[in-house]
C-alpha cells in the first residue's frame, strides 16, 4: 500500500505527462503543417521534402552522438518521429 505523498506525486507526474503529451501533439500539428506548405510551395516539392527530411536525419544522428546526449531510446524515438513527419509532410504533396 502507497502512503498519501507517494499518491500525490504519481499522481502530479501524470499531470505532468499530460500536460508534455499535450505540448507535443500541438507542436507536431503545427510543424507539420508548416512544413506540408513550405513544401508546397517549391518547384520540386518532393526534393523539397527529402532535403528537409535529410537534415532532420543527420541533425538527429549528430546530436545524438554528442557526449551526454547518447540515448538509444532518445535517438531512436527522434528518427521514428523524423519518419512519421516525412510520412506526414509527403502525404499531402504531388507525386
Amino acid at each position: 500500500m502507497t502512503d498519501k505523498s507517494t499518491d500525490e506525486t504519481i499522481a502530479d507526474l501524470r499531470r505532468q505527462v499530460s500536460e508534455l503529451s499535450g505540448l507535443s501533439l500541438a507542436t507536431g500539428v503545427l510543424l507539420t503543417q508548416l512544413l506540408q506548405s513550405m513544401t508546397l510551395k517549391e518547384l520540386s516539392p518532393q526534393r523539397a521534402a527529402t532535403k528537409i527530411i535529410t537534415n532532420a536525419r543527420e541533425a538527429v544522428e549528430g546530436f545524438t552522438s554528442m557526449p551526454g546526449h547518447d540515448d538509444p531510446v532518445m535517438k531512436a524515438r527522434a528518427l521514428d518521429a523524423v519518419e512519421q513527419y516525412e510520412n506526414q509532410i509527403r502525404s499531402v504533396l504531388p507525386v
